[in-house]
């Protein structure tokens, strides 16, 4: 049956020839992309704000050039430059060992890129929410002899996480929309899923629609889970709007 005789839900069927089953797949590879990338990008976050208010001036210029570069520069460029650029540098430096080439994996290339991406956000967001803490507590933690780490653990950590869950809330939803970027390094998630269907069955609009959704249903889902994560952490606290 041709494209243009199938009716929507023929073309949104989950089973070839329709396009529901790609499209779903394809959903939650950009689900998995995310949490990869966002989780990377959240480590180096952590030791990029640490990083940043050490004091440690070498250190400073690094993380400060790194996230002022990044945030400067469009995402796209960022994707397209680091994934070619890295594979390739990657490939100049196995040769120097007389070792063969590699072709990178699509999917750990675009987790590495993204999440590297992520990391000069989530330096900003977590340096911030460490500089609302109350110098008191950390002080009253010194007082009590606790250890850098115990001292993180129980101070530092519960009381920045209400400052900064906001911002990393709408980090996730940040992230979850550029790995559509991935797209044009040829790895196939939702929206080049999307793409690939409007192309075969030329049904642009109902295919981008639908993808439109699934974007909005993971959002909404995202909403929830961090309202829950907020009220959590928030618990004992007075909020005023």
């Amino acid at each position: 049956m041709a494209a243009g005789q199938m009716t929507v839900w023929q073309l949104l069927a989950l089973d070839p020839p329709g396009w529901g089953g790609a499209l779903l797949t394809g959903a939650v590879t950009t689900v998995a992309i995310s949490a990869s990338a966002y989780a990377i990008g959240l480590g180096i976050g952590l030791f990029g704000a640490i990083g940043k208010l050490s004091g440690h001036r070498p250190a400073g210029v690094i993380l400060k050039l790194y996230t002022a570069t990044i945030r400067a520069v469009p995402e796209l460029i960022l994707i397209v430059g680091l994934y070619y650029a890295g594979t390739d540098g990657l490939n100049r430096l196995l040769a120097a060992f007389g070792l063969p080439p590699i072709e990178v994996n699509g999917f750990f290339a675009a987790v590495a890129v993204l999440g590297f991406v992520q990391g000069a956000y989530m330096t900003e967001v977590l340096r911030g929410a460490i500089l609302a803490i109350p110098v008191g507590q950390i002080e009253a933690a010194r007082a009590f002899g606790m250890s850098p780490i115990l001292r993180f653990r129980r101070v530092t950590l519960p009381a920045l996480l209400p400052n900064a869950l906001p911002g990393l809330a709408n980090l996730w939803m940040s992230v979850t929309k550029d790995s559509a970027l991935v797209a044009v390094v040829g790895y196939q998630e939702l929206a080049l899923t999307t793409r690939l269907a409007g192309a075969n069955t030329k049904q642009y609009f109902l295919f981008f629609l639908a993808a439109a959704v699934l974007y909005l249903a993971i959002t909404l889902v995202s909403n929830l889970v961090f309202r829950q994560l907020e009220r959590r952490v928030r618990r004992g606290q007075r909020v005023t709007v």
